[in-house]
């Protein structure tokens, strides 16, 4: 095993440990069992051993490097060889804020241009009259961390499956499985036969649909002031902040409510999502703890581990107040004294509830959202972002404004909802469960 593999295996075993210690504080804070302490010994005595044979690991990797490492510098060194144009420092900005800077200079009707910034001209047809006006696309480390931050900062576009598209391209088609029912066939198509049955046998074959994602242009303005812009740093630091919140936002808004028309398709417009009904009498504008029983019990049991609760923030009243019936009496469900939550104050079935604002207003469809983002939905991202400026938007505020594009497209894996082998149509799974509208 590698160092990286022990590190992965003593985690697990120590998760394993974790879980018996939340199971017992879950059931009223009781006493492991016996057993409980005999597996936790068995874990804790393989968590021992494994840690003795990654001391080991680590011991000769760090022996490695000293054995591999020159005892002395050589006695002449090789003559440098010439760095390329990109290569060198004089033809690169030291930081975003510098190059941004730069790009506003350009702006200018009698601003000079950066020779720094001809290395990085948008070729998009436009006037040269004016410098800025066919734009500047971010250096490409400024540009790759930026898209990175813009993911990190959005809650859900961090979780989804992301592919790149190359420079040379504007999309991509990708092959899924075209299925929508498991009682007759599988795979779309496919059907397996025991040997002693009929012998007379029908030719299967799984049937394909293909995922087309064309890049959508994602368009963001921030202002700053002739103040900032004097500033390098602080510029950095608010353009990127205003950025990263705004492109977040929109793309997570998108994977929610994209109508896939010049932007991704999202969860709620998709027609793999599973609407499960309000209960009969529901009050309108509540959440009923049947009302999740039966959302978990729609979702694939291949995305349990990785989904998670999306809710509006005006629905944690209801979580709040959710409770089990037990007898004459009941007990919470979002609590920790019991029910299904598996840590206080944050998980439903053991899986995460994030508030984001981008779900709707409770009792309306879309107020709670289980899914599977990782397994079950694409976006597609194309590196490089393009920056533009203009200093007449904002002329007599004195402000400039920056404009920065990036293109990127999303859609759900499946066309439709699956019907299992069993339980009929009215027992359809899916990626993504939703709670239909409580009036």
């Amino acid at each position: 095993m590698t160092i990286t593999q022990y590190q992965e295996a003593i985690k697990i075993l120590m998760d394993k440990v974790a879980g018996i210690k939340t199971r017992c504080a879950a059931e009223n804070g009781r006493e492991p069992t016996d057993a409980e302490v005999a597996l936790k010994t068995e874990l804790l005595d393989e968590v021992e051993d494994l840690q003795k044979k990654l001391a080991v690991e680590e011991r000769e990797e760090r022996m490695r490097s000293k054995l591999e490492a020159p005892v002395n510098e050589p006695l002449s060194r090789p003559r440098p060889q010439a760095a390329q144009p990109e290569e060198r420092k004089k033809d690169r900005f030291a930081s975003f804020g510098e190059q941004l800077a730069a790009v506003m200079r350009a702006g200018m009707p009698t601003g000079s241009v950066d020779p720094r910034l001809r290395n990085t001209r948008a070729a998009t047809g436009l006037g040269e009259t004016v410098p800025s006006d066919g734009g500047f696309l971010v250096q490409q480390d400024f540009s790759n961390e930026l898209l990175q931050q813009v993911f990190q900062t959005g809650v859900l576009a961090s979780r989804c499956r992301r592919i790149q598209i190359s420079s040379n391209s504007n999309s991509i088609k990708l092959n899924g499985i075209d299925e929508t029912s498991r009682v007759s066939t599988r795979s779309g198509g496919i059907l397996g036969y025991w040997k002693d049955e009929a012998a007379l046998k029908t030719a299967s074959k799984p049937k394909f649909r293909q995922i087309n994602l064309t890049l959508n242009k994602l368009i963001g303005l921030c202002y700053a002031t002739d103040e900032l812009l004097q500033d390098a740093a602080a510029l950095e630091g608010v353009i990127r902040s205003g950025f990263q919140s705004e492109f977040g936002f929109m793309i997570d808004d998108a994977i929610v409510n994209g109508t896939g028309t010049g932007q991704p398709l999202g969860i709620l417009n998709a027609g793999c999502l599973v609407s499960v009904s309000a209960e009969s009498g529901q009050q309108a504008a509540t959440l009923l703890f049947e009302n999740i029983v039966k959302m978990y019990s729609r979702l694939f049991a291949s995305s349990r581990p990785n989904a998670v609760w999306l809710i509006n923030q005006n629905v944690e009243p209801q979580l709040f107040s959710m409770s089990l019936g037990v007898g004459t009496g009941g007990v919470p469900v979002y609590m920790p004294a019991g029910g299904i939550s598996g840590q206080p104050y944050g998980t439903l079935f053991g899986r995460p509830v994030l508030p984001i604002e981008q779900c709707a207003t409770l009792g309306t469809v879309g107020d709670v959202i289980l899914a599977d983002l990782a397994g079950g939905y694409i976006l597609a991202e194309k590196g490089g972002v393009q920056a533009d400026v203009s200093i007449h938007v904002q002329f007599v505020y004195d402000e400039s404004v920056f404009r920065f594009v990036t293109r990127i497209d999303g859609q759900p894996v499946r066309a439709s909802a699956l019907t299992p082998y069993k339980g009929g149509a009215g027992s359809s799974q899916s990626h993504f469960i939703a709670l239909a509208t409580r009036s």
